[in-house]
């Protein structure tokens, strides 16, 4: 009969001892079962038959063929508790990527590209019709891109624009005077590389341009158009007389004089030439401008030049100043004396001839390049920029719309638009479009003389509040002080501390 026992795993220390054991079938049932009180495993219990005891005869070690006990399995509270943590960071990652996948991206994309923009643009001479006709071809190239044009009136247009873009409420986009970008520049954003480069501007547009916007290598805004001081003259005159259109400041002396016709009393019936006086000539600022400009005064630095511009100062007001003038203070202003047909010349730019059409329709008269000193070819630009709002917060949208008016394909298109209502739309800044108006005897001449013209202060009609009108306010009374008996050299020296004050106040 098989015994039944309690099998533990035997110590290193009982293997030992049973070596020294001559027969497992001698040992009494004590020695057989270890006891209880050493510290040994209790393991699982097992009944195992004796015969399974026996030793090796060979050895007297009792077989190893039985295995030790498995390492216990761990709890499946734990197997699940890792997948458990595995799981939860899988989801947790998944629903991040969710949130920026459905929430955060879209809003991204649509602020960048989808959101849509409205700019404003104030401008000026251009009707609300014609700019929004440019303004919808844009917007079919930049559908999230609108552009609310206003048209606003030239006189205290500057002061309600400074006023506007100080508090934040002024437009994305503004026209500008190409005189004011000293004093407007901290108003301005540079163009972006992307609407047009300084280097295009020195290809495509008259040196004049790249001379007065383009301050320290940055470009401060893109002209629609560009205008110079031109000769009127009066046809059904000049043939009565027999006289050629002078091309020289000699033989405009000489014309004006010709042609200047007076009563027994000697007042002026018809006036030679508007020029010599302040108060009723119009552009007599920028008349004077020409003058000095030819003669070499610097307007940003008229201190070193002031002997060139009391010489100019002179010259302007011999006309209107002795027994030979062919102009005085009592007359009709300039532009209706010549409208009326009782003035020879006129100094004039092309929105000039609007105007006198508008009052005299069958008035026969030509335009012609203003006179020049021998040797110092020299004219007078004045004309207006488009620029971008430094205070804008739509800087990319508003330098996009500013590159689409910057194409030559949208300045012919303006031109187009505008002569449909007018005579002829504004002139072309762009010297590469000047032939396609060569053709135009009233415009050809503001164009001809784009390429070698200059700019000045010493503008009119811009009514500017600012730099322009406090200019001409100390010109003004330079020429005043020069017809009255005061020395024009003495009128300058008075001239260039005004003209040395504003630049100091505005900017150069």
């Amino acid at each position: 009969m098989d015994e039944k026992v309690i099998f533990s795993k035997p110590s290193t220390e009982n293997l030992s001892a049973n070596t020294d054991q001559t027969s497992p079938a001698s040992m009494s049932e004590s020695e057989l079962i270890p006891p209880v009180s050493r510290a040994q495993p209790t393991g699982f219990r097992l009944e195992v038959p004796n015969s399974v005891l026996k030793p090796d005869p060979s050895t007297g070690i009792p077989p190893s063929s039985i295995p030790p006990p498995l390492p216990p399995k761990p709890p499946l509270s734990s197997f699940f508790s890792q997948w458990g943590k595995i799981i939860g960071i899988v989801f947790g990652i998944g629903v991040v990527l969710a949130l920026v996948i459905f929430l955060i991206l879209p809003r991204i994309g649509k602020k960048a590209v989808d959101a849509p923009v409205v700019l404003t643009y104030w401008g000026l001479f251009e009707e609300k019709r014609v700019m929004d006709t440019i303004i919808a071809e844009f917007h079919v190239q930049h559908p999230t891109i609108s552009v609310n044009f206003i048209q606003k009136d030239v006189k205290e247009y500057r002061r309600s624009l400074v006023t506007q873009l100080e508090n934040g409420s002024g437009p994305d986009i503004f026209r500008f005077h190409n005189s004011w970008v000293g004093m407007m520049k901290n108003y301005l954003s540079p163009m972006s590389a992307e609407v047009i480069t300084a280097d295009e501007i020195k290809k495509n547009y008259y040196p004049v341009i790249q001379q007065d916007l383009i301050r320290s290598g940055a470009l401060y805004g893109v002209p629609l158009q560009i205008d110079t001081l031109a000769l009127f003259v009066n046809n059904d005159l000049f043939e009565a007389g027999g006289n050629n259109v002078p091309k020289t400041w000699d033989e405009f002396v000489r014309v004006s004089k010709d042609l200047v016709v007076k009563d027994q009393d000697g007042k002026i019936k018809t006036a030679g030439a508007g020029i010599g006086t302040y108060d009723n000539i119009n552009h007599a600022s920028d008349i004077i401008a020409l003058l000095m400009a030819q003669n070499g005064v610097s307007f940003s630095d008229f201190s070193s030049t002031k002997t060139n511009a009391s010489q100019a100062l002179e010259f302007y007001t011999a006309f209107a100043n002795n027994e030979g003038s062919v102009w005085d203070s009592t007359l009709d202003p300039a532009l209706i004396a010549f409208a009326k047909g009782n003035l020879a010349m006129y100094f004039g730019y092309s929105w000039d001839l609007f105007a006198l059409k508008a009052m005299s329709p069958d008035l026969r008269f030509s335009v012609a390049p203003a006179p020049n000193l021998p040797g110092r070819q020299k004219a007078l630009a004045s004309y207006w920029v488009e620029g971008v709002s430094s205070k804008s917060k739509h800087q990319k949208e508003a330098q996009l719309f500013m590159q689409f008016l910057a194409k030559k394909e949208t300045l012919q298109k303006l031109y187009t638009e505008t002569a449909k209502t007018r005579s002829f739309g504004q002139l072309y800044p762009r010297s590469d479009l000047a032939q396609s108006l060569s053709s135009n005897a009233f415009l050809a001449p503001f164009l001809s003389q784009a390429s070698y013209a200059t700019s000045s202060y010493f503008i009119s009609d811009t009514y500017d509040d600012g730099i322009n009108q406090e200019m001409n306010v100390y010109l003004g009374n330079a020429v005043r002080g020069s017809t009255s008996g005061t020395s024009s050299q003495t009128a300058v020296d008075t001239l260039d501390q005004g003209v040395n004050q504003l630049l100091t106040k505005y900017g150069r």
